[in-house]
């Protein structure tokens, strides 16, 4: 039925929208199953790629929007970090351009309003966008045409089909009867039937006959407690069979499990909710995958269907405290909050270190040898850390919730995560001043300071730079109050305002009196941006200097890279270019070891100069040539200027003047 709606597309894109497939249907019925099977069959047809995202739409408030879904497939598209727009129409639009006329198969699972996903549809028929959803998604029907295929639950002989394969052909043949009561206990919903069957096919000696007793012991079990209509009124029996049948520790961790928000569970993660070591978290995971409670979808890597979530939240809220709920939260909001610190230390050691919450019952967390090791682990891990803010705004784990986004800040930051790294120093401002801590309001203003200067928005940045400094010198934090009075005279010098340096000097003072040494060579950098501006190039030179020499004695190699570009372009103007090249060229080797795109291109586009102002036109092409084509990737138009500088460079190099690079 599937394959006859969508036949290949046109060679040549008539400009309407992409096909679109919906797949409809209750919980449980194997919407996403069906889903990837059919993906899988003609996924030959879309040669330049496929994408995938979970929208999430049914779950405790975590479903995603539309922004979340354009950044993760603009990535997957190969567009780099920093040329994906904030602005969500910006974004659309882009993605939109990206995709025209290729054909490339687009999976949206759980989408549970058109409103999520109308943004990603894209302009061109020869993509297919395959959507799964709870809704009948009426108005994607009515406004881009989209056909919609509406799963029901399994007939009878198919119920009994798929009891055949999971328990066995011999003993479903044998009981014909039997098999057909079970799938009716099961409601024929494809999630009941492999739990029970799962379950049965681990028990050889149980005849399907006494299967049926068991379901309908339990049915009338539950009869006798409540009369409940909900989602899980034709389940509930089934999982409650399979549930009552598992070891206390397992059941104890299943409940508990249904506590984790986020998008995927590992064994650290699953080690803190339950309490253990993760060596038995994963023990007691495998032995619930085993019964189909989890789905594997990776290496270590566990989804829990949202039926049997919201089973595993029934029973934990019948068979333990609100108290023991919310210690088991607290443990993972913690677990959370600790390895991102720990990623934090990694990729920046010198940002600011602020007092965390105790360990508790948390016996283990992530662990970081080197910076690549924890940006991985935090791009892995990003929605499952908006979902732990999430839900330490919603059990009032206020104090988590305004120190989760200051140890994350780098992180959302360094991987241009823009509309997200807003979102989440709004979340801990909040929660910072509901729980009254001046620190974490004054540290979420500092980072909001520096999404409006990144963002352009100087005026709403120097207020919340200003606040911070206001808090920061009530609370006698010098950290905060110099990267405050830094961040002002960073909007001070966007805003074309004499008043920059003397905010430079400001920050400077304060971090030598308290011996912060990234904060003064930081400053000393600033300094020296504010001396190059008057052609104090001597001065700047010898301030750029100063920053090289702090930042290598911290071992702080990035910023001591990221030194060398002005400093390089202050030597240029006094004529010392091999002295600026030499610092380039290092810089350039430390930028590439960091994957450090953008600094990587205005390195080259440094050396470049350094070069034409030696009279090497030649060499200043190439390296020009170089940074034109990163900031092109990079989606920043200064690629055009430098095209053209490096076209003049080349007319200037066949006109004879090239002495070749050294």
């Amino acid at each position: 039925m599937l394959d006859t709606l969508y036949p290949l597309a046109p060679e040549d894109p008539d400009g309407s929208p992409a096909v679109v497939t919906a797949i409809t249907g209750g919980p449980g019925v194997g919407k996403t199953a069906l889903a990837l099977h059919w993906a899988h069959r003609i996924r030959r047809r879309f040669v330049d790629g496929d994408l995938y995202i979970d929208m999430r739409g049914y779950n405790s408030g975590n479903a995603l929007g539309p922004d979340h879904a354009l950044d993760s497939f603009l990535r997957g598209l190969g567009v780099e970090a920093d040329r994906i727009p904030i602005d969500e129409q910006e974004r659309a639009a882009l993605f939109r351009s990206l995709l025209y006329g290729k054909r490339i198969l687009i999976f949206i699972d759980n989408v549970s309003s058109v409103k999520q996903i109308r943004q990603v549809i894209p302009a061109s028929r020869s993509s297919l966008v395959l959507i799964t959803s709870r809704s009948r998604l009426s108005g994607l029907v009515a406004r881009e045409g989209a056909a919609r295929v509406t799963l029901d639950v399994l007939s009878p002989q198919e119920s009994v089909q798929l009891l055949r394969e999971v328990i066995g052909p011999a003993r479903v043949d044998s009981e014909p009867e039997a098999a057909r009561r079970v799938a009716q206990l099961c409601g024929c919903l494809p999630l009941a039937l492999r739990v029970v069957g799962e379950r049965a096919a681990a028990r050889p000696l149980l005849s399907l006959t006494e299967l049926v007793d068991e379901l309908i012991r339990e049915q009338d079990f539950l009869d006798a407690l409540a009369d409940r209509e909900d989602e899980l009124s034709d389940v509930r029996a089934v999982f409650s069979w399979s549930y009552r049948a598992l070891p206390d520790q397992t059941r104890a961790a299943f409940r508990l499990l249904g506590l984790h928000e986020g998008k995927f569970l590992g064994s650290g993660s699953a080690a803190a909710l339950l309490a253990v070591a993760p060596a038995v978290a994963r023990r007691r995971i495998s032995e619930l995958a085993d019964v189909h409670l989890l789905h594997e979808i990776a290496r270590d890597r566990y989804r829990m269907h949202d039926l049997l979530r919201a089973y595993a939240l029934e029973r934990l809220a019948d068979e333990s405290s609100q108290a023991e709920r919310t210690r088991a939260v607290r443990r993972i909001l913690t677990w959370y909050l600790l390895s991102a610190d720990a990623g934090r230390r990694a990729i920046l050691p010198h940002s600011h270190a602020i007092p965390l919450v105790p360990a508790g019952e948390v016996q283990e967390v992530e662990r970081f040898h080197e910076a690549a090791a924890a940006m991985q682990w935090f791009e892995a891990e990003r929605d499952n850390l908006l979902s732990a803010l999430r839900q330490a705004v919603k059990w009032g784990q206020y104090d988590i919730a305004w120190m989760l986004p200051v140890v994350a800040d780098g992180f959302f930051e360094l991987g241009s995560h823009w509309t997200d790294w807003k979102y989440i120093h709004e979340l801990g401002l909040d929660a910072a001043r509901l729980v009254g801590s001046r620190l974490g309001e004054a540290s979420n203003l500092l980072c909001l300071g520096d999404v409006g200067w990144r963002s352009g928005a100087y005026d709403t940045a120097a207020e919340h730079y200003r606040h911070a400094v206001e808090i920061s010198q009530d609370i006698d934090d010098a950290w905060l109050l110099g990267f405050s009075l830094r961040g002002l005279g960073l909007v001070a010098i966007e805003q074309g305002d004499s008043g920059a340096q003397e905010y430079f000097e400001a920050a400077l003072t304060v971090f030598r009196t308290h011996g912060i040494s990234r904060g003064e060579g930081m400053s000393l950098l600033s300094l020296a941006e504010c001396a190059r501006s008057r052609s104090a190039f001597p001065e700047a030179v010898a301030l750029c200097q100063q920053a090289v020499e702090i930042f290598q004695s911290i071992d702080d190699r990035w910023s001591e890279a990221w030194a060398a570009l002005p400093l390089a372009a202050s030597m240029s103007e006094l004529g010392d270019f091999q002295d600026a090249e030499e610092h380039l060229v290092r810089a350039l080797e430390t930028f590439r070891e960091f994957t450090d795109r953008r600094s990587e291109a205005s390195a080259l586009t440094r050396l470049g100069d350094v070069c034409a102002a030696r009279r090497e036109p030649a060499a200043a092409r190439d390296f020009w040539t170089q940074a034109a084509v990163m900031y092109e990737e990079l989606g920043d138009a200064v690629s055009e200027e430098l095209r053209e500088r490096a076209a003049s460079a080349s007319d200037a190099s066949n006109g004879g003047e090239d002495d070749g690079r050294p």
